[in-house]
């Protein structure tokens, strides 16, 4: 990482929100939307990771007060930029350990962002910092995949997801520290870019632990926004912890 940025500067942040498949389906946003809304219950809300306001501008529509924190200043002038953007406030600095004003009914940290903190100490202090934030009562929310470590043949430490002539996408595993990357491969023009990301992966219960330790307990884990019950099976999860 070698911007202030973080992972995110301007070529990054430019790109963002250009597809409207997957997490940025509008039907899939305004469901989020509408469980942090509820959970949220006429309170303020805090968004670790911000970005670009893909979750926080249609909470906002919903009437929420939205406050965010995020490391990218590129990103943030996204947001300030889109209709609406202006009235939320945004924090730059890591969502680990930077304070805001105020306590929130709802913090939440969505997509696996949690991810992008690539230290366990550092998962840790984010749970502490979103608990410091929170009224008695608040709930923290972290949506995240489920490590995919069962698709890993014995010996295998890559895992590929996508394959174009064009594209390639692929996931790094080291199993003895929870480190992993992803890594793409595009080529445009006759040219290639490689961009690689890291993270740390993290267990269901072990961020039940990171709750625990923070003065929080699990309320509820769901398999999805829609509140599909969370199974051995289930590649992502959707968890709510309570401050105690």
């Amino acid at each position: 990482m070698d911007d202030a940025d973080g992972y995110f500067p301007e070529r990054v942040a430019a790109t963002y929100d250009d597809s409207s498949e997957g997490m940025f389906d509008p039907a899939f946003i305004d469901t989020v939307a509408g469980v942090l809304a509820g959970l949220a219950d006429g309170g303020r809300a805090l968004e670790l990771g911000i970005g670009t306001g893909r979750i926080a501008l249609p909470l906002a529509r919903r009437g929420v007060e939205v406050h965010g924190i995020d490391m990218s200043r590129a990103m943030a002038a996204r947001l300030r930029a889109k209709p609406g953007g202006d009235a939320i406030g945004v924090t730059i600095g890591d969502f680990a350990t930077t304070r805001v004003d105020g306590t929130f009914s709802l913090a939440y940290l969505v997509f696996n962002t949690i991810e992008n903190l690539t230290m366990q100490d550092a998962q840790v202090a984010c749970f502490r910092n979103a608990a410091a934030h929170l009224e008695p009562g608040g709930c923290f929310v972290v949506e995240v995949e489920v490590p995919e470590l069962r698709r890993l043949p014995p010996g295998q430490t890559v895992l590929p997801w996508r394959v174009t002539p064009t594209q390639w996408a692929f996931d790094i595993y080291d199993t003895a520290t929870q480190a992993m990357s992803s890594n793409y491969i595009t080529v445009t023009g006759g040219r290639g870019e490689v961009r690689s990301i890291p993270f740390r992966y993290v267990w269901p219960a072990e961020l039940d632990l990171m709750a625990q330790i923070a003065g929080m307990r699990l309320r509820d884990r769901w398999e999805d926004w829609n509140g599909r019950p969370f199974t051995g099976d289930s590649r992502r999860h959707v968890s709510v912890w309570e401050k105690v």
